[in-house]
């Protein structure tokens, strides 16, 4: 009988290439925020694939990127920390493009950290990529072997997987069958959350915006409701006024369309109640990093 394989497996690359579909698609549901917009994704995630003989623990990490604050070195040490940690890393790229500084930036990262690379050229519908394109990516950093896929519809997948998993060091299981991802409820409504403001708002006002969840209720009889209370923290008052809306519509839209989701994800009805509030240059200040949770140490 063939012996057991587990591991951990982080999905590396530059901002908006695709990491957290295809965590969500290897793991067969929604475990993290996507939105097209870049650096959605701000803590690391583990999603759980458990498989026939198998077990791949998947860690999605923030894209890394030049940081331009305090929030954005938490970001890239969060990614560069996860190197040392796994087994395997899936360095994504977008397909549809030759390598370009943050695509080499990245390598330069995995070159130092020196673990066994994948290259997953992603969001190629087709299939097949231009072998000039291609080439620019195997100059970038050794790797094991390519695949090229579409993690939105799942082309390509089936086979990275079955790669991934047979590279994977002999060990048991890490997580019950039955889990998914080790993030809370909890975490997961709060990032929700951060999910809608991704979807409704523009420009800078996404990226300025954190959501810390103040109270998280479970129901007391199965007529209740999940109670959530969360709060939204920007850096400026013309940054609140945007989110709040004229007479608070838009806060409105932003509180039913996370509720939505997190209605979904939780398989159970919820009240949640959202607030507003400023706190200046947060993303600059490691006192207001540490009470959001991006600085745990």
């Amino acid at each position: 009988m063939p012996a057991h394989r587990s591991g951990f497996v982080a999905l590396v690359g530059r901002p908006n290439v695709g990491k957290s579909t295809l965590l969500n698609r290897l793991v067969g549901q929604k475990v993290a925020i996507v939105s097209s917009k870049a650096q959605t994704t701000r803590h690391r995630i583990r999603g759980v694939h458990t498989g026939e003989g198998y077990q791949l623990v998947l860690v999605d990490t923030p894209g890394v990127h030049k940081p331009l604050h305090l929030l954005g070195e938490q970001l890239v040490k969060s990614a560069v920390d996860t190197l040392a940690e796994v087994d395997l890393v899936l360095f994504l790229v977008d397909g549809r493009s030759t390598a370009g500084r943050g695509d080499r930036y990245v390598a330069d990262l995995l070159l130092k950290a020196g673990r066994p690379v994948i290259l997953v050229a992603n969001k190629v519908e087709s299939g097949k990529m231009p072998p000039e394109i291609l080439e620019t990516y195997r100059d970038l950093v050794p790797a094991l072997s390519e695949h090229v896929i579409s993690a939105l519809y799942g082309k390509g997948v089936a086979s990275l997987l079955a790669d991934v998993a047979g590279r994977l060091p002999e060990g048991p299981p890490l997580f019950p069958d039955e889990d998914v991802t080790d993030q809370t409820e909890r975490q997961l409504a709060g990032e929700l959350v951060r999910e809608a403001v991704l979807r409704l708002t523009s420009e800078e006002v996404p990226h300025s915006v954190a959501v810390l969840v103040d109270e998280f209720r479970e129901p007391e009889t199965p007529a209740d409701k999940t109670f959530i209370k969360a709060t939204l923290y920007v850096e400026r008052d013309s940054q609140k006024g945007i989110l709040i809306g004229d007479k608070g519509i838009k806060l409105r839209e932003l509180g039913s369309t996370a509720r939505r989701s997190i209605e979904k994800a939780l398989d159970r009805q919820v009240y949640l109640e959202l607030w507003v509030k400023v706190m200046p240059g947060w993303r600059k200040q490691a006192r207001h990093l540490k009470q959001l949770g991006y600085i745990t140490e």
